[in-house]
């Protein structure tokens, strides 16, 4: 099986190999130029012909004009390459976090997005170093060739010393992988601890916790300066330990290079040749740490990635059709599953059934099951008697929608948001009394919304969510405290607007406050993770446990 950096690379090997051989043509390039210019300085002071000496200028100008078109087209492939790598890797782990059956491994919101824009990027640079890399080996092997035959000495030096500095660079930047490692893992971290902190900052300023949370996020930011720094003198270690010995490297070759001239045994020109391919050969030798920086990063960073795509799903993906046509009756059959314990429950096909739950516990339970966030321990969940653990992911989805009490909006307009969700936007807007809403707003329904609707209040965002979710016209509609925001007489309003637009179509409503159970045609009491009771909302609030559940 190829591992991520594998197909990172494969998966735009065209643009590679392209980049690689324009790279090898720039660096031969390169190389020549000197050679060319020791030519021109042997002919200038050997002969004075003027025609030579202008022939020799035209080549060296065809050999600039081409290294130039070779460098600028290297560039281009290879950015190419790591870019669409980058976005590959993107899309991908989009689609594993957005898929239907979750299972990330527990990662945070925020840690999630770090993953998928440094790491992805990280791992796209591998195809930015790549062709660099084999375009500084195909440097170091015309440099040594033309060293030969400029002095025998000065190639054979050259040929021994490359890959003693190339094992040097990769021993020297086995740290650097480790730390990157630990450095990205630390930023991640404090990515999602920061987006899930200013996502609730409303709830953590309504319990005083804000010195808490800044407690929290201030130790995981220092643990995530302290990973960087490490990175960061790990990487600096490896620059000035590459540079030091390719110094001294080019130092010994100038040497010898000069004690060759002085000795006669190269021409004033040779030793111009090899002055300049000493020069000429920094590049490709320095360029190495880099390289190799690039490469431990990429394989730190693809394996935090593989880790996401890798990791197990929540859920077993199901692969049945749903019923054709699908009525939506819905039965759960003494259903074990987090505080629940042994829930049986049918909602009938039609019906308006309302949920009340004394404890939240309860209720956050029972639609993690209907949403199949979670399998039960115990029992059955089923639709039209077909079992929803085999339904396939986008059709359950398609038949039972379960909207969140904290569903986010999207950006765009309060128009565009109700409707995202389906065909009824008339219908699901005068339900959900999204008039009012617009009224309150500068430009009406064609009010920007900023992420997540965070531009909104609290009850204009819940009555757009409930509007969205009752456009979408799903078999089976599944809402978890759609008015808790709004006032009591709205809230009836509401209440009625369901009860109008989902007649004659399943629709469980989990809910505590009293104007939902008294529009429903039938009123579920949980407690204790079991069923206590059922019946109408009228006949039930005689009840005491249900009338404080209710009336509280």
């Amino acid at each position: 099986m190829k591992t991520i950096l594998e197909e990172a690379v494969t998966g735009q090997r065209r643009s590679v190999i392209a980049a690689s051989l324009l790279g090898a043509a720039y660096q031969a390039g390169e190389a020549a130029v000197p050679l060319i210019i020791g030519v021109v300085v042997d002919e200038a002071v050997r002969t004075g012909a003027g025609g030579r000496l202008a022939l020799w200028i035209g080549v060296l100008a065809a050999v600039f004009l081409v290294l130039s078109l070779s460098f600028r087209l290297c560039l281009r492939f290879s950015e190419a390459a790591s870019h669409r790598a980058a976005h590959d890797l993107r899309t991908r782990l989009a689609t594993r976090v957005l898929a239907a059956d979750g299972g990330v491994g527990g990662r945070l919101s925020g840690e999630l997005a770090a993953i998928a824009t440094g790491d992805a990027q990280r791992v796209g640079q591998v195809n930015l170093a790549l062709p660099t890399a084999f375009a500084a080996v195909v440097g170091l092997l015309v440099g040594a060739v033309a060293l030969l035959r400029v002095s025998l000495v000065l190639g054979l030096l050259v040929l021994v010393a490359a890959p003693v500095l190339l094992l040097a660079t990769h021993l020297l930047g086995k740290p650097l992988e480790r730390r990157s490692d630990a450095e990205q893992d630390r930023a991640a971290l404090a990515s999602g601890v920061a987006a899930d902190l200013v996502a609730g900052l409303r709830a953590l300023k309504g319990i005083g916790a804000e010195a808490t949370a800044a407690h929290r996020y201030r130790r995981t930011s220092r643990s995530s300066t302290a990973a960087a720094i490490r990175a960061a003198r790990s990487r600096a270690w490896l620059d000035g330990s590459v540079l030091a010995l390719t110094g001294t490297f080019l130092a010994v070759v100038a040497l010898v290079g000069g004690r060759l001239a002085a000795a006669g045994s190269i021409t004033v020109g040779q030793l111009v040749a090899a002055v300049g391919l000493a020069q000429f050969l920094l590049w490709p030798l320095s360029v190495f740490s880099w390289v190799t920086g690039l490469l431990a990063q990429g394989r730190a960073s693809a394996a935090r990635i593989g880790e996401v795509l890798a990791a197990p799903p929540a859920v077993p993906p199901g692969s049945a059709p749903p019923p054709d046509p699908v009525r939506g009756r819905v039965e759960l059959v003494d259903v074990v599953s987090g505080t629940l314990r042994g829930v049986s429950l049918t909602a009938e096909a039609g019906e308006l059934l309302g949920v009340v739950a004394r404890d939240p516990a309860d209720a956050v339970s029972l639609l993690a099951v209907l949403a199949r966030d979670v399998d039960p321990v115990a029992g059955s969940v089923t639709l039209d008697g077909v079992p929803l653990a085999g339904l396939e992911g986008a059709a359950r989805r398609s038949a039972v929608l379960v909207a969140a009490h904290d569903a986010d909006l999207f950006e765009g307009t309060v128009r565009e948001n109700v409707a995202a969700g389906g065909p009824l936007v008339a219908e699901a807007m005068a339900a959900a009394r999204i008039d009012d809403v617009a009224r309150a707003l500068p430009d009406g329904l064609d009010t920007a919304v900023s992420a997540r609707g965070r531009s909104l209040s609290g009850g204009q965002r819940q009555r757009v969510a409930l509007a969205r979710a009752l456009a979408a016209a799903p078999p089976v509609l599944v809402v978890h405290d759609p008015t808790t925001a709004v006032d009591a007489v709205t809230e009836v309003s509401l209440a009625a607007g369901i009860r109008r637009v989902r007649a004659g179509s399943t629709t469980i409503v989990v809910a505590t406050s009293p104007a939902l159970p008294a529009a429903a045609d039938r009123v579920v009491f949980l407690a204790d993770g079991v069923v206590v009771a059922s019946g109408a909302h009228a006949d039930l609030v005689a009840d005491e446990d249900y009338r404080l559940a209710v009336l509280s």
